[in-house]
């Protein structure tokens, strides 16, 4: 997970799954939190990186404040970030790529920022990791949460962090456990079997570009290059496609985005259109996928609209075959 993610070794702590570890990081920060500090969350994010810290602010007394973004382009930029911080924000949490829309906000400037009012940064990597090379030093993420069963691997969850930021959170734990870092973090046994799957998955990432060589990190960003290079073809084949499909929104819009794309339809429901493509055999689950708070922010309330996601194992045969199964839909 350090060759993936560009940390540290001793960086990288696992856990049952990114909520969980989440949940974990926001109660051992809380702990030197209280009435006037200010906790920063996004509109944009999965729950994941909402609800864990806006309970554990509301426990100590600590005060919420909402970053926005721009609902017609779905642009969560850092001048959205720097009109809620002020010398009280203790943290700032932020998703590295929307699993809803698929927008990627602009990770170092708003680290930048954050960091100018001595605020930590957490960022939800775990809908980029899977269409991204990732580094932790170059975003300027002091926690990196993401799930290993979104690349490919098994369920389970992974924060990485700085070890000597580890070394000054102090989580409960039981008394004869050790106080190392990472280890100190990971309560009871670990799942030896998931964490063969992990490393099984890198390597796979690692496999994807055949030009790369040299040590693992340097073939792994090589790989999701090359992913990422596949998943924009076909994105921009797709999006094409459904310009010319009648009754169509296509809610993601922003600059930079990864290959997601929620769509809704004119007098028809998401849900009908996903059972319509599921006869078809054509994946295309609809909902909001946990991201409650774009989704209400966008007018969708909780339901979201139809997600098509595209991955590594995705072809231009794929892209057509949803197309057609749309065009069917709305015929």
């Amino acid at each position: 997970m350090g060759d993936l993610l560009g940390a540290p070794a001793r960086g990288i702590v696992f856990g049952r799954s990114m909520t969980q570890l989440t949940y974990d990081v926001s109660r051992t920060l809380a702990k030197a939190w209280g009435p006037g500090d200010e906790i920063v969350v996004s509109r944009l994010d999965h729950d994941a990186n909402v609800r864990p810290w806006v309970q554990a602010a509301e426990a100590v007394g600590a005060t919420v404040r909402w970053i926005e973004f721009d609902r017609d382009t779905t642009e969560l930029t850092v001048e959205y970030v720097e009109r809620v911080l002020s010398p009280s924000t203790m943290l700032v949490a932020v998703t590295g790529a929307s699993n809803l829309l698929g927008t990627r906000p602009d990770i170092p400037a708003i680290s930048a920022a954050v960091h100018a009012t001595d605020a930590l940064l957490y960022v939800d990597g775990v809908h980029l990791t899977a269409h991204a090379p990732v580094d932790l030093v170059a975003l300027g993420a002091d926690f990196y949460a993401c799930s290993p069963y979104k690349f490919l691997g098994p369920h389970c969850g992974v924060v990485a962090a700085r070890p000597e930021l580890l070394a000054t959170l102090h989580p409960d734990k039981l008394l004869p456990s050790t106080d190392d870092v990472p280890e100190r973090f990971e309560l009871g046994t670990l799942p030896y079997e998931l964490l063969a799957g992990v490393t099984a998955a890198v390597d796979f990432h690692a496999s994807l570009d055949p030009a790369a060589g040299g040590p693992r990190r340097l073939r792994v960003l090589g790989g999701l290059a090359a992913l990422e290079a596949h998943e924009e073809v076909l994105r921009e084949r797709l999006e094409r496609g459904l310009a010319a499909l009648p009754g169509v929104t296509l809610q993601s819009k922003a600059r930079l985005r990864t290959p997601t794309l929620l769509l809704t339809f004119e007098g028809r429901s998401a849900q009908a259109a996903y059972e319509f493509l599921a006869g078809l055999g054509i994946n295309t689950p609809a909902g909001s996928f946990y991201a409650i708070e774009p989704s209400r922010w966008l007018g969708l309330g909780d339901d979201g609209g139809l997600r098509v996601g595209l991955a590594p194992y995705t072809n231009q045969s794929d892209v057509d075959r949803l197309l057609d199964g749309l065009a069917a839909f709305l015929g």
